[in-house]
This record gives C-alpha cells, structure tokens and sequence, in this order.
C-alpha cells in the first residue's frame, strides 16, 4: 500500500493521529474536520496515498465519490443545512493543503458567511471555449 510518512492523512489512517471516523471500510475513511467551516463539515480520503485526481485510479475515485453521497444524506438529516458545498482541490493553486486525494462536504446555510466556491460568472470567448472542448473530446476519446 502506498503510504507518505510525512502526510497528516497517512498517519491518521496508521493511528498514529487521532480523527473523529465516521465511516472506515478496507480502502476509504471518512472523518470530521477539525478546522470545520461549518457544522458536519466532513472529509472522505483513501487509505492509500495518492496526492491528486491525477494520480488516483478512477474506480477509486468513484467509490470515494458514492461515499460522499452517501454520508451527504445522512448529514442533511442530521444537520438540516440549506445546501451543501462538495469540494475536491488539487495543487497549490487549487488551494490543496494536504497532498492526499481527499474531498470535503461543507453544509451550508442561507446568510452562514462563508465564501467557498464564491465567483462572478463572466462570460468567455465561445470560439476559445468550444476550440478547447474540440482538444479534450478528441483525447478524452483515446483514453476509453
């Protein structure tokens, strides 16, 4: 199994740093925040050390993804937020943190004071946009 003695998140899975687990199977934990933004603001990472999307197996990815739904449920019926922010960030300009995959779910609510995923949606150039587009599809194309 891959594991980073340095990551925060290796050594929580290791017990070597106490969490507040949520739910544990053979590949995925799920824990409290301990800096959380809101009330039931929790995170979901895998036990094996992957830092990014990038370097994580898509299968992984998806089952970390189903987690979040799931437990997502389980805290709107618990918490009653308004809504909810689901966040996964990669890289230092994508503001990650900790080098380990992880994804957060932050209940919100109406007037709670958070800016998360707070932008002014302008307009773009369509012919930049859909040029783009045209150069994922036809690599994304070559990867199935």
């Amino acid at each position: 199994m891959r594991v980073s003695k340095e990551c925060i998140f290796c050594r929580i899975v290791a017990g070597e740093v106490p969490c507040t687990k949520i739910f544990e199977d053979d590949s995925i934990l799920a824990f409290m925040d301990i800096a959380p933004l809101n009330k039931g603001h929790f995170l979901v990472i895998p036990k094996e050390h992957y830092g990014n999307i990038l370097e994580t197996p898509p299968d992984l990815y998806g089952r970390l993804a189903s987690m979040v739904a799931i437990i997502a449920r389980v805290v709107q019926e618990t918490v009653s937020p308004d809504g909810m922010n689901f966040m996964q960030l990669n890289g230092k300009a994508g503001n990650q943190v900790v080098p380990h995959l992880h994804m957060h779910l932050v209940p919100r609510w109406v007037e709670d004071g958070l800016t998360i995923c707070a932008w002014e949606p302008i307009m773009g150039d369509i012919k930049d946009i859909s040029a783009t587009a045209e150069k994922i599809k036809s690599k994304l194309s070559l990867q199935r």
